[in-house]
């Protein structure tokens, strides 16, 4: 057969293991939605799909043996998203110092394109797709269109449950953002989960060299 549908059950189990720990995905959906509201989770979440749909059509093509064969350019793209998330953090921050002026009513915008660059320095993503993806190859006579097939499954069930806590995030912005004082709170929130995340990448990665094999 061209696809073996028989790994589904076992390949979903998976992906919700993977999904149900908190992390860059989960976070920056509920800083988008407590910042930006339930509009700009969608369009966040949209932007995280698009990013995995990248990552699922590099392995099809051949490059996660790439990457396996240099660790290294992995740990660059996770400091770069390490990077970023600091200067999402600094964005925010700006934000609620503005918004306890008296200028509540600024606005971030570019939620999808913020959701694709989470998405390509998620760590997490980019470990799924090349070490738990090609195990699910099973008896199927054509690798490629197999790894699609379950690339394009598992983009769908991130996008349907992390868009789900956005968007439920979102109505917690759309209670609270009707004074300065909240919206500020809700950015400082959101720049503290950041902070969090940009660190906890960094250590992961510091960690990793320091128990990598010398020599």
């Amino acid at each position: 057969m061209m696809v073996d549908l028989a790994v589904l059950p076992t390949y979903i189990a998976v992906i919700l293991l993977f999904l149900a720990p908190p992390g860059p995905d989960m976070a920056y959906m509920v800083a988008v939605g407590l910042e930006g509201g339930r509009a700009s989770a969608v369009r966040a979440i949209l932007g995280i799909g698009t990013g995995m749909c990248v990552y699922a059509a590099a392995v099809v093509a051949g490059m996660g043996e790439i990457a396996r064969s240099h660790p290294s350019v992995l740990d660059a793209v996770r400091m770069l998203g390490a990077a970023y998330l600091l200067w999402l953090a600094y964005v925010t921050l700006r934000n609620a110092r503005r918004a306890i002026n008296g200028h509540g009513d600024i606005a971030t915008g570019r939620w999808y394109l913020r959701g694709v660059l989470v998405s390509l320095t998620n760590p997490k993503i980019i470990l799924f797709y090349l070490a738990v993806l090609p195990q699910f190859i099973g008896d199927a006579e054509n690798p490629e269109v197999q790894m699609a097939v379950l690339g394009a499954i598992n983009v769908l069930m991130e996008v349907l449950l992390y868009g789900a806590i956005g968007v439920l995030s979102g109505f917690f912005h759309a209670r609270l953002t009707r004074s300065t004082k909240t919206t500020a709170v809700l950015n400082y929130v959101a720049c503290t989960v950041y902070v969090v995340l940009a660190v906890a990448i960094t250590v992961e990665i510091l960690l990793g060299d320091l128990n990598a094999p010398s020599g």
